[in-house]
C-alpha cells in the first residue's frame, strides 16, 4: 500500500500536496470501489481540493461521467495496456431513458470538469468498424490533460468539445478511422501517435472564427494500415477551421494533397491549415491543396504551448 500510495503522488505532478487524497478503484473488492462511476460519484460537488483516483487492471465497461463541479481530479491507470474504460454506445442505439443515441451522447466518457488529468489509461468505444459516430472520451472542460494514455475506437473516437476548452496530450496513442480527433477546443499533442484504420480524415476541427488557435500537432508520428493511402490531415468541420502540424513523421497513409474539402466550398475558403517540416513519405509538400500554408521558421516559432493555449503551460 505505502508503494502505491508513493506512485501516485508522484504521478500527481504539481497537485501533490498534504492534503491529497487518493481512492483506489479495484474490481476484485481490493479497492474503495468496484467500479470507475462509484468512485466519480463520491467525489463532492464544487470539489477543489486535489483528488488522485487509482485505478487497477481491468475491463472497465462502463458509461462514465465527470460533472462540472469536481475539478482537481487525476485518473491514474495501473498500466496503460492494463486499464481500459469502455463502452459501445452508437447512432441507432436507444439508452435506458428511452432517448436515441447520436454523436454527442455516444460517449464512453464525458468529462465536464475543469482540471482533469488522466494518466496510464486506454479510453475505448468498442462499437466496432462500421456503426458509426462512437465517441471514446468528450472533454468539454478546461485545462485537461492526458500523459502516457490511448484512444481506441473508429469514428469520432476524440471530442475536443466547447470553445472554452483547452487540451493537452503528452505521449498518447490516437488510433480511428474518419474524423477522429475532432471538435471546437483549443488542443496542443505533443509526440503523439496518430494511427489512421480507414483512408479517410484525422482531424475535423470546428475551431471559432475569433480564436487563434485549433489543433496543433506537435513532433508527432502519423502511421497508417499498410493498405492505406489516401488519409487526410483533416477537412473543416466548420468555416475557419485551424489544424497545424509541426515536424511531425507522415507515412504512406497520407495523400498527396494533404488537407480534403468536404465538399464544403466555403468552408475550405475561411480554413486555417498548416505545416512545418514534415517528414516521411507522406510529406511531401508538392502537391498539397493551393489553401493549405507552409509555415515559414518565424511563423512556426511563435506556435508554441503558452501562446496557443492562452498563457497556460501544463
Amino acid at each position: 500500500m505505502k508503494k502505491l500510495l508513493a506512485f501516485c503522488l508522484i504521478a500527481l505532478n504539481g497537485y501533490v500536496n498534504a492534503q491529497t487524497k487518493t481512492i483506489t478503484v479495484a474490481q476484485d473488492g481490493s479497492g474503495s470501489y468496484k467500479t470507475v462511476q462509484a468512485a466519480l460519484d463520491a467525489i463532492p460537488n464544487s470539489n477543489t481540493k486535489p483528488l488522485v483516483i487509482y485505478v487497477k487492471n481491468g475491463l472497465y465497461r462502463e458509461k462514465l461521467h465527470l460533472d462540472a463541479g469536481k475539478q482537481f481530479v487525476e485518473l491514474v491507470g495501473e498500466s496503460r495496456f492494463g486499464t481500459i474504460l469502455t463502452y459501445d454506445d452508437h447512432p441507432g442505439m436507444v439508452s435506458p431513458k428511452g432517448d436515441s443515441i447520436n454523436t454527442r451522447s455516444s460517449y464512453s466518457f464525458l468529462i465536464a470538469a475543469d482540471n482533469f488529468r488522466a494518466r496510464n489509461i486506454t479510453f475505448r468505444n468498442d462499437a466496432g468498424f462500421t456503426a458509426g459516430q462512437a465517441v471514446a472520451v468528450e472533454c468539454r472542460g478546461d485545462k485537461a490533460i492526458f500523459t502516457d494514455c490511448r484512444f481506441i475506437g473508429n469514428q469520432d473516437i476524440l471530442f475536443l468539445n466547447s470553445e472554452t476548452s483547452r487540451q493537452y496530450y503528452k505521449d498518447c496513442y490516437i488510433e480511428g478511422t474518419t474524423d477522429f480527433i475532432f471538435g471546437a477546443a483549443t488542443a496542443w499533442f505533443e509526440s503523439c501517435h496518430i494511427h489512421s484504420k480507414k483512408n479517410s480524415h484525422i482531424t475535423a476541427a470546428s475551431t471559432p472564427q475569433d480564436h487563434p488557435y485549433g489543433f496543433v500537432f506537435y513532433d508527432c508520428s502519423l502511421t497508417g494500415d499498410s493498405t492505406l493511402h489516401m488519409v487526410s490531415l483533416g477537412r473543416p468541420w466548420r468555416p475557419y477551421s485551424w489544424v497545424t502540424y509541426i515536424h511531425c513523421y507522415m507515412g504512406q497513409q497520407i495523400k498527396a494533397e494533404g488537407f480534403s474539402n468536404w465538399n464544403k466550398t466555403e468552408s475550405y475558403k475561411t480554413a486555417r491549415y498548416s505545416e512545418y517540416q514534415s517528414y516521411g513519405p507522406g510529406s511531401s509538400s508538392a502537391g498539397r491543396v493551393s489553401w493549405e500554408k507552409q509555415l515559414t521558421a518565424t511563423e512556426a516559432e511563435k506556435i508554441t504551448v503558452k501562446n496557443v493555449l492562452g498563457g497556460w503551460e501544463p
